[in-house]
């Protein structure tokens, strides 16, 4: 039940445009959330909410650097979230293995290939 959770949060979070956006800015190095602002003319109540989600989610971590808060990546969450798709990834590949050598038995090539 926790593990889904922590999905639900990340890909709530990786759902949201200006969230990737921020996510693409960190992987380039940390920045408080004023630099992360800068750019989006969004207002910094605004950014803070969305850094808050993302460090709700775990995909960000922040810290107190003086008067400013700097973030950076965090990543196990992605990590949980990737073991996940993975997983689903492996196995719709062998579903639909599984349905290509059934058509090719009941079919043959010529047919199923129209």
């Amino acid at each position: 039940m926790v593990q889904q959770e922590v999905l639900n949060r990340v890909f709530a979070s990786l759902a949201d445009p200006t969230r990737r956006d921020i996510l693409i800015r960190l992987g380039a190095g940390p920045a408080t959330i004023s630099e992360l602002t800068a750019p989006t003319g969004m207002s910094l109540t605004g950014m803070k909410k969305h850094v808050q989600a993302l460090e709700n989610a775990g995909l960000v971590v922040t810290e107190k650097v003086g008067r400013s808060r700097q973030c950076r990546l965090g990543d196990a969450p992605l990590d949980a979230a990737m073991a996940w798709i993975s997983f689903y990834q492996r196995l719709w590949a062998r579903r639909l293995d599984g349905l290509d050598a059934y058509l090719t038995l009941h079919t043959g090539p010529k047919e199923r290939d129209r």
